[in-house]
């Protein structure tokens, strides 16, 4: 576009006055390309050392369904021509400056593009067989050099959504030939953004028409690095190639690109990605073979990204090594992370904001997972992220010698809430509690369904609201820090520290969760010596307990019977004997003893009665009891037989 319009002007010096050069060279500029061109200022002309023309003011305009704005407006156009060059036929810009350009670039819905030229039959792109077309076709056109200077750049594409506006541009632009390879180089703010890029093409004329042609690529922008080299076509903005990218953070790319969102905890930055990309007219990103880094996590595997017009979408499957999650401040150290001080869960504000700036759907193969609370091993796991909610489908996910599979739910819509329907299966309980809670008191093999939910921007918010239900099942483990048995039988709480263990060989129960309690009213805990039930409450929450248990069977000693109240913070609970319960206990014990003297004194007393009467009963009526009859059947013939006897008196018998 702009070699034309130096030519023209270059060509008209030598039989033109200055006044007529930019009428003329108007005129053949629109009947070439279809678009309008106005020198609005004054056109200087200029012979050494260079033969050009300096014109201010100037105007490109749009074609019609474009509106009424011009294409490029700038301040000051200079031209300049190798004189020599151009009488033997040959075309060579010596240079081409644009003083504050102003250029608006449009696509609208149906593809069309405003700075794609053709003439107005449409058929530039035909073959031209005229006479003259072998000359034009071997004349030689070189760029020394084209400038822009203080420039500005609105890109607007219907199609994909597409507002940009780059500020501050300087430019420079070399070529052979046409037909040649090409040079750029610019600078410039966009969307706030400074960038830096250097590009090489093959091929001039296939880019500047908008066709697919090699390219590389050397960019720094808003402080991402980035080296591309393949191929890529400006028609519809589409690209192919080799890819490397680092970026220190995202939320300036996410500027960059026109998009929101993009915080990213500093334990994941810096941010790299390495292979094969394709970005497809629709503004679809394909990438294959990736490797990703975010701070220490690396990633493998194939994803694509689309632009939508609320957020980008992600989906994929990739695969890893172990993936750290832990923030910048955790020890790594049993769990204390998660902590303030040791005696509470942590207030630090949670950030969840990568949730909103991003939708996915990917599949994700890792071989271990560390967090603040816990660490997991191998697991194959479901990411869905639809506007802030986030839902872990755990598929296989290794857990303390066990298998922990369900849902877990992260949702930001609204604040933060988290939640799941977990199911665990053969877990190891003690490096499972002494990670998660720093609670190391508890050792056995345990299997539990737990469905919760906790809402709160700190993880000692979400502990204190957490709601739920679950069962447990424990196997073949021991309480660690107290014997049980040695308590309940000698009356004696010096049965605790270190060396004094409870074995068991099954604990089960259920329990409801309400505001942070975790509350159980059926626990049953079978041991060798004896089995106990037990009822109260976990503070998950504040982190203590309110916790009885009572030997339901005894074998041997009653004393057995004597419930234990556990009471107080974890980390140090106390536990002391229920006298009250005692003293109700024994009194329960009397009574039931009274009662069972009294029970077998009117037994006694019954019978020594009825042997009385029995003896009686034989004397008055003179019959003897038989073998294994009852005393009524005896009763009852001693009375038939007087009876008849006092009968047969009446009616005269002896």
């Amino acid at each position: 576009m702009l070699i034309g319009v130096a030519i023209l002007l270059g060509g008209a010096l030598f039989i033109l006055p200055t006044e007529r050069i930019a009428i003329l060279a108007a005129q053949q500029f629109e009947a070439a390309t279809g678009r309008s061109v106005q020198f609005d200022g004054e056109v200087r002309a200029s012979f050494y050392p260079v033969i050009g023309a300096t014109a201010q003011n100037v105007r490109i305009g749009n074609p019609q369904w474009a509106g009424e704005g011009p294409l490029l407006a700038a301040a000051e156009m200079d031209i300049g021509l190798n004189l020599l060059a151009l009488i033997r036929g040959d075309i060579v810009v010596e240079r081409i400056l644009l003083q504050d350009p102003q250029l608006h670039m449009l696509r609208d819905a149906e593809g069309q593009l405003n700075w794609g030229f053709r003439s107005g039959t449409n058929d530039a792109a035909a073959p031209d067989t005229s006479e003259g077309a072998s000359v034009r076709r071997q004349r030689n056109v070189s760029l020394t050099e084209a400038r822009i200077s203080g420039g500005s750049l609105h890109i607007e594409d219907a199609q994909s959504g597409t507002d940009m506006r780059i500020t501050g541009l300087d430019a420079t632009l070399r070529l052979e030939g046409l037909a040649g390879p090409a040079d750029l180089s610019a600078s410039g703010t966009l969307n706030g953004q400074s960038f830096q890029v250097a590009a090489t093409t093959d091929n001039a004329e296939r880019m500047i028409s908008g066709a697919v042609s090699a390219v590389t690529v050397d960019a720094i922008a808003a402080g991402v690095t980035l080296v591309f080299s393949g191929r890529a076509g400006l028609q519809d903005l589409v690209f192919e190639g080799q890819l490397q990218a680092q970026a220190p953070a995202l939320r300036p790319l996410m500027q960059l690109a026109g998009q929101s969102g993009g915080v990213v905890a500093p334990q994941f930055l810096p941010l790299g990605l390495t292979g094969q990309v394709t970005h497809t007219a629709d503004g679809t990103l394909y990438g294959r073979d990736l490797q990703l880094r975010a701070g220490g996590v690396r990633l493998t595997g194939a994803a694509d990204l689309g632009f939508g017009a609320e957020r980008p979408r992600l989906s994929g499957q990739l695969s890893g090594d172990v993936l750290d999650l832990r923030s910048a401040g955790a020890t790594g150290q049993g769990g204390q992370s998660g902590q303030t001080g040791g005696s509470g869960w942590s207030r630090a504000p949670i950030d969840a904001s990568v949730l909103d700036g991003l939708d996915a759907d990917v599949s994700l193969t890792l071989a271990g997972v560390r967090t603040d609370m816990t660490s997991l091993g191998r697991m194959r796991v479901g990411v869905a992220i639809d506007r802030a909610r986030a839902v872990f489908d755990l598929r296989e996910v290794a857990l303390f010698g066990g298998q922990l599979a369900g849902e877990f739910v992260m949702n930001n819509r609204s604040g933060l809430s988290v939640g799941g329907d977990l199911r665990l299966r053969g877990i190891d309980l003690l490096p499972l509690l002494t990670e998660m809670a720093d609670y190391r008191r508890l050792q056995g093999m345990a299997n539990m369904d737990l469905q919760f939910l906790g809402v709160g921007n700190t993880l000692h918010d979400i502990m204190n609201s957490l709601r739920g239900e679950g069962t447990l099942a424990l196997s073949q483990g021991e309480i660690i820090g107290f014997d049980l048995a040695g308590m309940l039988r000698n009356l004696d709480m010096s049965y605790m520290g270190e060396g004094n263990r409870t074995a068991y060989q099954s604990v089960n129960g259920s329990f409801t969760i309400a505001d942070g309690v975790l509350r159980n009213e059926d626990l049953r805990l079978e041991a060798r010596q004896f089995t106990v039930t037990g009822r109260g409450q976990v503070g998950l929450g504040q982190r203590n307990l309110d916790y009885r248990i009572v030997p339901a069977a005894v074998r041997g000693d009653d004393t057995l019977r004597v419930p234990l109240m556990m009471t107080g913070p974890w980390d140090s609970p106390r536990f002391r004997l229920d006298l009250e319960a005692l003293a109700r206990e024994q009194t329960r014990l009397e009574r039931e003893r009274l009662e069972e003297i009294a029970r077998e004194e009117a037994l006694r007393l019954e019978e020594r009665t009825r042997s009385q009467v029995e003896r009686r009963l034989q004397q008055d009526l003179e019959v003897k009891r038989e073998d294994g009859e009852r005393i009524e059947d005896t009763l009852r013939r001693g009375l038939e037989a007087e009876i008849g006897n006092r009968l047969r008196g009446l009616l005269g018998g002896n």
